[in-house]
C-alpha cells in the first residue's frame, strides 16, 4: 500500500495505509465467530478448513490483479476465508487431545502447533522478497495463493490422522440456531457497521474505524448473552473466558504493530545497509533493494521521510523514500553511489524466527516446572505473557534514546531484541489462550468460543491500527512506545488481580 506507484505499489500515505491494515486484520479476526458457529452446527471442522483455505487462496491470487476493486474484493475473500479456517483448525487440534491420557499434553500440543504456523511465517517473507524484487508485487501474492492451495493438499493427505476429531457438536435445548444467530448477530452487525461508515464526519478517527466498532457491538453482545443464557455449570467457565479475552485485547493492540509502527521503524530508522561481505548473496537471492545516495542539494523532509524540494510555494514529493535522511555522516556513502539495503519485509521474519527458536525452550521450561509441581496455571501463563510483552516496549524506548529520537540510524539488534522479548510473551499467551478455550469451553460451543478468542484479537488488531495512525503525531517516539508499555502493564495488573478466581474456575472446569 505504501510503496510508490513507480515501484508497483498503490502509493497510499502511511496514515491511510495503517488504517486500512488495522481494519483488515481486525475483520480477519472478527469473522471466525461465524465460521466457528457454522462448523459447530452444520459444516464440521474439516470441511470448514477446506472452504476457508480455498477462499484465502483465491484472495491472495486476486491481489495480483490491478485496480481498487480487485484489491478490496481480494481482502474480503481473505477475511471470509480466515473466518472459516482459523477457529476450526485450532478446534480440531484441541479435539485430538480430548482423550483422558492426552489431556495433560494439550498446552504442549498448542505450542508445537504454534511453532508450525511460525515456520511458515518465517520462510514466507524470503519468498515474498525474492518474488517482489525479481518479478514484481503480483507474483509475490500469487506465490502466497499457490502456497495456500498446497497447504490444503497436505491437509487432505493427512486426514486419517485427525478425522476422529472432526465431529459436529450436538445441540442442546436452549441453544441458538444458525438462523437465529444470523438474524440477531450477523445482520445487525452489518446494518450498524454500514451506519457507522455513513455517519457524517468521524467519531473515532476514520470511517473504517467507526464501521468496525459499530459492527463489533452486536457480536460482543452475543458473547455476553452466551454467558447470561448459560446453565449454572457453564456460567463460570464462560465468564472466565470472557474476562481473559477482554484482557488479551491489550496484548494484540501492541503485538500487531509489527506490521505498522515497527515496520516503519525498520524502514526509516533502522540501519538496513548490507555489509559488502553478504551483498553478493543478498543480490543473488533478491533479498535486497538498491537505492542511490542522491544528496546533491540541501534536502527538506516531510514527516514520512520523503524528500521534498521547494518549487515556489509548491512542494514536490519524490516517489522514492529517502533512506539517507538520518545516516551517520561518518558512514554516508559518496554522492551518486549505489547501496544495497535489506528488504523491509525480511524483518517480518524476526518474530516467527524467535517463535521457532524459543518454542522448544518454552515447552522444556514448562515441562521442567511441571515435574517439580511448579508449573503456572494456564491463566497464570497468560498473565506472565502480558508482563513480559510490556518489557519489550521498553527496549524500543531505549532504542529511541540511543538514536537521539531517530536522528541516527538504529542498529537492527534493537528491533531483533524487541521481537525476541515480545515473542516470549506471545508464547506464554497466544497458544495458551487457544488451549484455555479448548479446556474451558462447553463442548457444544467450543468453536464459537474459539471465535470469541479471535474476536478479542480482532478488537486488539483494530486498536493497533488506530495507535499506528498516531505515529507521526508523536515528535518524541519514546512517548509512543511508553503508551504501549502502559497498555500492557495495565492489562498484566488486571490479569494478576483476577488470577486467584480464574485459577479456581480452571481447576474446577478444565476439560
Amino acid at each position: 500500500m505504501t510503496a510508490p506507484a513507480a515501484e508497483g505499489g498503490l502509493g497510499f500515505d502511511r496514515k491511510s495505509a495503517a488504517d486500512i491494515y488495522g481494519t483488515f486484520i481486525a475483520f480477519v479476526y472478527l469473522t471466525p465467530f461465524l465460521g466457528g458457529m457454522l462448523a459447530d452446527k452444520i459444516l464440521g471442522y474439516g470441511r470448514s478448513v477446506y472452504i476457508g483455505g480455498v477462499l484465502m487462496g483465491l484472495g491472495y491470487c486476486g491481489l495480483a490483479l490491478d485496480g481498487m476493486l480487485a484489491f478490496y474484493t481480494s481482502l474480503g475473500l481473505i477475511i471470509l476465508g480466515n473466518g472459516f479456517f482459523k477457529p476450526n483448525i485450532s478446534t480440531l487440534l484441541g479435539n485430538l487431545y480430548s482423550d483422558e491420557k492426552f489431556k495433560k499434553n494439550k498446552d504442549s500440543g498448542y505450542n508445537i502447533f504454534y511453532m508450525g504456523i511460525n515456520i511458515g511465517a518465517l520462510v514466507c517473507n524470503f519468498f515474498a522478497a525474492f518474488m517482489r524484487n525479481k518479478y514484481g508485487w503480483e507474483f509475490a501474492f500469487l506465490t502466497a495463493g499457490i502456497g495456500m492451495f498446497i497447504g490444503l493438499i497436505v491437509f487432505a493427505i493427512g486426514r486419517k490422522h485427525y478425522k476422529q476429531a472432526d465431529v459436529i457438536s450436538k445441540s442442546e435445548k436452549g441453544d441458538l440456531t444458525v438462523s437465529r444467530i444470523i438474524s440477531v448477530v450477523l445482520l445487525p452487525a452489518i446494518v450498524v457497521g454500514i451506519a457507522g461508515w455513513m455517519i457524517p464526519g468521524n467519531l473515532l478517527g476514520s470511517d473504517s474505524t467507526d464501521a468496525f466498532i459499530f459492527a463489533a457491538i452486536p457480536v460482543v453482545i452475543f458473547y455476553i448473552s452466551l454467558w447470561a443464557r448459560a446453565s449454572q455449570t457453564d456460567k463460570r467457565p464462560i465468564a472466565a473466558l470472557l474476562a481473559i479475552m477482554a484482557v488479551s485485547v491489550m496484548f494484540w493492540a501492541v503485538f500487531k504493530q509489527n506490521g505498522t509502527a515497527l515496520t516503519t521503524w525498520a524502514q526509516f530508522y533502522t540501519d538496513r545497509e548490507i555489509p559488502q561481505t553478504f551483498a553478493p548473496v543478498a543480490e543473488t537471492l533478491y533479498l535486497a533493494e538498491k537505492t542511490i545516495n542522491a544528496n546533491d542539494s540541501v534536502p527538506h523532509y516531510n514527516s514520512e521521510f520523503q524528500l521534498v524540494k521547494k518549487d515556489g510555494k509548491a512542494e514536490v514529493i519524490f516517489d522514492k523514500p529517502v533512506y539517507f535522511r538520518n545516516v551517520n555522516p561518518e558512514k554516508m556513502p559518496p554522492e551518486g553511489s549505489e547501496v544495497q539495503l535489506l528488504n523491509t519485509e525480511i524483518f517480518q521474519s524476526v518474530n516467527p524466527f524467535w517463535v521457532v527458536a524459543l518454542t522448544p525452550l518454552v515447552v522444556l521450561f514448562f515441562g521442567f516446572l511441571r515435574k517439580r509441581k511448579l508449573e503456572p496455571s494456564t491463566p497464570g501463563k497468560i498473565g506472565w505473557g502480558l508482563l513480559i510483552s510490556a518489557l519489550s516496549t521498553l527496549i524500543m524506548v531505549i532504542a529511541v534514546y540511543a538514536t537521539h529520537n531517530g536522528l541516527e540510524k538504529a542498529s537492527p539488534w534493537w528491533l531483533i531484541s524487541c521481537y525476541g522479548v515480545i515473542t516470549i510473551g506471545e508464547l506464554f499467551l497466544s497458544p495458551m489462550g487457544l488451549s484455555l478455550v479448548s479446556k474451558l469451553s462447553p463442548p457444544r460451543i467450543t468453536a464459537i468460543m474459539m471465535g470469541g478468542w479471535f474476536l478479542s484479537t480482532s478488537i486488539g488488531n483494530k486498536l493497533s491500527g488506530i495507535l499506528a495512525t498516531l505515529w507521526d503525531s508523536y515528535d518524541d517516539k519514546a512517548n509512543y512506545f511508553l503508551v504501549n508499555f502502559g497498555l500492557l502493564a495495565f492489562a498484566s495488573i488486571v490479569m494478576f488481580l483476577l488470577l486467584r478466581s480464574l485459577k479456581k474456575i480452571f481447576d474446577e472446569h478444565a476439560a
